[in-house]
């Protein structure tokens, strides 16, 4: 970034003079089209040059902030400037989760039309509190809902459920909805209404999110049971079972297990069936976070493996994920229509009136004013249908069984199990700290800017991960990704 950058240096103007100060709030038709124009050509230049552009840059904290500090925002700047400014600012600084060799955590390249969608739900700006307000984008919604919940097997005509910010405010969502149909009396009377202490259980493996749900809702974080897993990283029944035996007898209450679709560290799914059966047994609520590997539904080749996700009392799917839309578009998908307005029941003098048949969002989930964030996601799946959605999942799961095959031949462990595209390994023959080893191993390949990768614990053992997430890499991308771990273990 040059010293006179951040709004200091020339910008030419090719047709009409931006207007700046108040009148750029809503500027005339020529310049206004200048404007998007040179949005268009900022992001057409990314997308051709992104693939050839380090991962991850290194960061100059101090340089950073000096920059971003130069705007005090007393005088006006030319929004060409401006955006020059921005967008060297986010290419040299930032994680390149778009980038085709990013094989990191749960970020995706974003569709195409998954943009457009952000910016005509921008434009419009469509306020999703009240059904009267955004009727279109209400019942888009609605309707991707029953989409998403029958590919999951729930009746469509009966899902019910609401778009969240993330797969975290999804899972609160469930967490909230167990409490209101297992004690009825909490909504109102609280925690101290019930008749023990309540607990719930989720893989040691799961998302942590959990505890920050539990410490949210005043359960308190030792409410949370994680259960240890067993040698394919899928939680143990037994232990499961032993722990939900000895809470009810220490005089516990027992209330929600989940089941995960899809672990974050290692791609893993729970033996949901047997988890839908434990919870009818014990009578209680079985929730399937379902954030990640949820979407393999919309692939008849890849649902079988989320079979039995179908018996859960909730289900949560993040967008954002492997449905590649940008950030952020969870879900929580339930058949419980009546249970939703209970929990998130509320009336207000000045809230429009009910109209009948129709639901508002904010009856219906934790969210008031919020985003229409369902509707990048619309266009998406219009636009690609879902075989389209299908030919890319199963694409990246081919990517992800080649790079197993690559990395066995050059003599890799590969320390997991799924049919997800999420490939964890190991050296077979680490030194005595075989953390600090392959935390190394991952920064080596990540300070090169030739991919990203991450190190992993998975039942306390220590590998890599790498995870087939951006619909932009290809074979060759896979090649260069075994290329730079074995360089790394090589010069390690």
């Amino acid at each position: 970034m040059t010293d006179n950058a951040l709004g200091k240096g020339s910008v030419t103007i090719t047709e009409e003079a931006f207007p700046l100060g108040r009148d750029s709030f809503d500027p005339a038709s020529g310049p206004t089209a200048w404007l998007w124009r040179h949005v268009l050509d900022v992001l057409q230049a990314e997308r051709e040059q992104i693939s050839a552009r380090p991962v991850a840059p290194q960061i100059d904290l101090a340089r950073l902030r000096s920059a971003v500090g130069l705007y005090d925002f007393d005088e006006p700047a030319h929004p060409g400037a401006v955006i020059d400014d921005l967008v060297e600012l986010l290419r040299d600084s930032t994680v390149h989760t778009t980038h085709p060799r990013y094989f990191g955590l749960f970020n995706p390249t974003p569709t195409l039309l998954g943009v457009v969608g952000e910016t005509l739900a921008a434009a419009f700006n469509p306020q999703l509190a009240a059904w009267s307000h955004a009727p279109a984008a209400v019942e888009i919604e609605a309707h991707l809902l029953r989409f998403l919940g029958a590919r999951m097997g729930y009746p469509a005509a009966e899902v019910a459920g609401s778009f969240t910010s993330g797969g975290a405010e999804a899972n609160l969502t469930a967490v909230l909805l167990a409490l209101t149909r297992m004690w009825p009396g909490y909504g109102t009377a609280g925690l101290r209404a019930l008749p023990g202490r309540p607990v719930l259980y989720a893989s040691a493996e799961s998302h942590l999110a959990w505890l920050k749900i539990a410490h949210a809702t005043g359960l308190g974080r030792d409410a949370v049971r994680l259960v240890p897993v067993n040698a394919d990283l899928r939680m143990d029944l037994e232990q499961l079972t032993a722990r939900l035996d000895a809470d009810r007898a220490a005089g516990d209450a027992p209330f929600l297990v989940v089941g995960t679709a899809g672990t974050t560290g290692a791609g893993v799914i729970d033996p949901l069936p047997e988890l839908a059966e434990l919870c009818r047994t014990y009578g209680i609520r079985f929730h399937v976070d379902a954030a990640y590997g949820g979407v393999a539904a919309l692939s008849d080749r890849l649902r079988e493996a989320l079979t039995g996700i179908e018996q859960a009392h909730s289900i949560t799917v993040d967008a954002h994920k492997w449905l590649s839309v940008p950030m952020g578009a969870g879900a929580l998908l339930c058949t419980d229509r009546a249970g939703l307005a209970e929990t998130f029941r509320v009336s207000t003098s000045y809230m429009p009136a009910d109209i009948p048949d129709t639901v508002d969002p904010y009856t219906s989930s934790q969210q008031w004013s919020r985003r229409f964030a369902g509707l990048k996601l619309f266009l998406s799946l219009a636009v690609a249908g879902r075989s389209g959605y299908a030919e890319q999942l199963e694409r990246d799961a081919e990517l992800a069984d080649a790079l197993r095959a690559h990395l066995r031949d050059s003599g890799w462990l590969i320390t997991s199990n799924t049919s997800l595209p999420v490939v964890c390994f190991a050296d077979p023959s680490p030194p005595a700290d075989s953390w600090k080893h392959h935390t190394e191993l991952a920064n080596s390949v990540v300070q090169s800017g030739s991919a990203w990768i991450s190190p992993v614990r998975l039942n306390g053992h220590a590998a890599l991960r790498a995870c087939v997430i951006s619909h932009r890499t290809t074979p060759a991308d896979i090649d260069a990704l075994v290329q730079a771990v074995n360089d790394a273990r090589r010069t390690a």
